[in-house]
């Protein structure tokens, strides 16, 4: 099965980001530094078709239509590896808000459990993105959909830099209305739920703590 909203980006800088994302060689500094980076160019495929509003605006000229985001967009980085992603984005939509969500991975049954959550009051009003560096097992995954969810938002899309088939088919079963969007689709997870060819545990290489 695959998901019916899987849209891998591959713009040739995303793809050179990602290749560096993917070195061994690169280290925290470097891997953050990239990592900033490529989620700044992602985030304008994940925004493409975002509503938006039509405004008078005056130039130095005359009047003229200009163009503004409709709904407010709302970012929910999967703590704590998502959380590294949020800057470059930010730096795209400096209006969005962030909500939080704290989930880690049983090294046992390699299955979510959440330990916080932070959402502003009202955001089953606006865009909703998910974003966390790794689509493996997709169980933390369709879990922070399922919290989203049940606060109301309908638009939701989530972003990750790599993807494994078996994270985007569990996604497809629980939530195959939310688009995913990713760099890459590799081939499969290992015997301890990490993706391959992938790049390692993201969140050890962004915050130095292999």
């Amino acid at each position: 099965m695959t998901h019916p909203n899987l849209l891998i980006l591959d713009h040739p800088l995303i793809q050179q980001k990602l290749y560096y994302l993917r070195s061994k060689k690169s280290n925290n500094l470097s891997f953050r530094n990239m990592l900033d980076e490529i989620s700044a160019l992602m985030v304008y495929e994940v925004t493409r078709d975002l509503p938006v509003d039509e405004r008078d605006v005056e130039t130095p000229l005359e009047i003229t239509t200009g163009y503004v985001l409709s709904k407010k967009v709302t970012l929910v980085p999967i703590l704590r590896a998502g959380l590294a992603m949020c800057d470059g984005i930010l730096k795209l939509i400096p209006q969005a808000r962030v909500g939080h969500l704290g989930l880690y991975r049983d090294k046992y049954s390699l299955k979510p459990v959440e330990y916080y959550s932070k959402f502003p009051s009202d955001m089953n009003d606006s865009e909703v993105i998910i974003i966390d560096p790794m689509l493996a097992t997709g169980g933390s995954a369709v879990a922070a959909v399922d919290f989203v969810k049940k606060t109301g938002v309908r638009n939701i899309r989530f972003v990750c830099l790599v993807a494994s088939p078996e994270g985007v088919k569990l996604m497809a079963e629980h939530h195959g209305d939310v688009p995913i969007y990713t760099a890459a689709l590799d081939r499969q997870l290992n015997e301890h739920g990490y993706i391959l060819p992938g790049l390692g545990d993201a969140g050890d290489r962004i915050y130095g703590t292999e």
